[in-house]
């Protein structure tokens, strides 16, 4: 791991897995406290992991079983270690973690800028402050990288952060194409279909890596190995402790102590927002159907689209960019958050329902479609939806972004665009109402479009884009939920 060993780790972890009578192995990542080396995110742990099992093989106290937990950059390289897995491995716990570094920039085009920017200044930092000054760092984190994140262009940021340096940054800066091979390393996908271990995967609706966490699931259950999934309604940092630790140590009692069967009571278990309350499943997501809203000129989302002509513009200025709000940001400010602020803003359309007169409950990831005219080719796209309360409180439930490029954009001439957000478990309760949010992007959780096409690294230059969503009844721009049938 490349984060310090001792306090909380320690107390949240090893003692607690020491107790059950388990040997504790902690391993510091190649270039960091000590260990020799240069650090490099992600690239040595395929090797470096397999070096720990030789060694282990080596010590008197080792029956030969190999269990591996731990959450964040721990997944990853428990992924690393899957990649060729050794006999020993008989078990794994994979909390909030990743196995593919460039798909976790750049998703859906733009650079996940204060993930990367602020994951990055961390490490630059910790081995320079103590383990309670670091906890304050993380949590002040936001406000101290403000000019930071603002800056231009995006290359060079860390220069001017201090610490130990974070060269990797600039070069994932420079490359925001996830197919091009400097991304190669940074990726341990092939171990989803290499790995028979029995494995528990645990994320949050709000966490980085979810879609991953979902991969992971996917992959591994669609090849009838043993795999569990938890899904609460955490952040990267909120995950509660009092469910994943006994979850996991259940997990390894079962399948590396073979003490006794894994205690819970579905191969699923996921929080279903709204409800306020874990649901069981065999499996996720839910069978369901497909329940489409359509955007209207009056602001609404209705069950039908106009027959009429309708449209609704806004304008998106990077110079005063769409500011992010709650989400998937490994921050304090990250997971549900109040949006009315947010959509108050000349730059955020909003469509919403008529209260509910019954239960809408989602299981799935939700679809965006809309008809647009842009007077940029170079523009992104952010759709977010969002649980308003009877009070008028407007809570983000899950969302997306797209980049547009002159490839699939002519400056004034209709385009659909289709989103594919998150996926969600969430009920929306009667009296509720469901809204769309519509801007040009979300910063400083993704990296602005500056609008000139230039190579994101490098540009200074900004343009602003004009965008108009089209909802008639030849172009219906629409949402589609996945709703669950009993």
């Amino acid at each position: 791991m490349p984060l310090r060993q001792g306090f909380p780790y320690n107390m949240l972890t090893a003692q607690l897995f020491a107790e059950r009578g388990y040997h504790v192995l902690f391993q510091s990542t190649r270039g960091t406290f000590g260990s020799g080396g240069t650090f490099t995110p992600a690239v040595s742990e395929p090797d470096d992991a397999h070096d720990t099992v030789v060694w282990l093989r080596k010590q008197d106290w080792f029956d030969g079983r190999l269990a591996t937990a731990g959450g964040s950059y721990l997944g990853y390289t428990q992924w690393s270690l899957a990649m060729d897995p050794p006999p020993e491995l008989t078990a794994m716990v994979v909390m909030i973690g990743v196995h593919d570094i460039g798909r976790a920039a750049y998703r859906q085009g733009p650079l996940d800028l204060y993930n990367m920017l602020s994951w990055s200044e961390l490490i630059s930092h910790q081995e320079r402050v103590g383990p309670v000054r670091g906890l304050v760092r993380m949590v002040r984190a936001e406000r101290r990288l403000a000019s930071t994140v603002a800056r231009l262009p995006l290359r060079g940021a860390m220069d001017e952060v201090g610490g130990n340096g974070a060269p990797w940054y600039d070069e994932w800066v420079d490359h925001t194409d996830v197919t091009d091979p400097c991304w190669r390393p940074f990726r341990v996908t092939e171990a989803l279909q290499r790995t028979t271990v029995p494995t528990l995967l645990i994320g949050g609706w709000h966490d980085y890596f979810l879609d991953q966490t979902l991969e992971q699931y996917s992959a591994l259950r669609s090849r009838g190995i043993d795999v569990a999934l938890t899904i609460g309604p955490w952040t990267h940092l909120t995950v509660d402790n009092k469910i994943s630790i006994p979850q996991a140590i259940s997990w390894l009692d079962a399948h590396a102590a073979g003490r006794s069967p894994v205690r819970r009571e579905a191969p699923v278990q996921v929080f279903v927002g709204g409800a306020g309350q874990w649901e069981n499943y065999a499996d996720w997501p839910l069978p369901g159907v497909e329940s489409t809203f359509y955007l209207r000129s009056d602001g609404k989302l209705a069950d039908s689209a106009l027959v009429e002509p309708g449209a609704t513009s806004f304008r998106y200025d990077p110079a005063d960019p769409t500011p992010s709000v709650g989400g998937r940001v490994m921050a304090p400010s990250g997971g549900a958050k109040d949006n009315r602020k947010l959509e108050a803003r000349d730059d955020v359309l909003v469509f919403t329902t008529e209260p509910l007169t019954q239960a809408v409950e989602v299981h799935g990831a939700p679809t965006v479609e809309l008809h647009v005219t842009s007077d940029n080719a170079h523009a992104d796209l952010f759709a977010r939806i969002c649980d308003v309360a009877p009070d008028g409180r407007s809570f983000n439930i899950t969302d997306q972004i797209v980049r547009c490029t002159d490839a699939d954009t002519v400056p004034g001439q209709v385009r659909t665009v289709r989103i594919a957000l998150d996926p969600t478990a969430h009920r929306f309760k009667p009296g509720h109402r469901i809204r769309l949010q519509i801007s040009g992007g979300a910063f400083p959780r993704f990296a602005r479009n500056l609008g000139t096409g230039e190579a994101p690294g490098t540009a200074t230059a900004i343009r602003a884009t004009r965008h108009t969503i089209h909802h008639d009844a030849t172009r219906p721009s629409r949402v589609s939920l996945p709703i669950a049938v009993a």
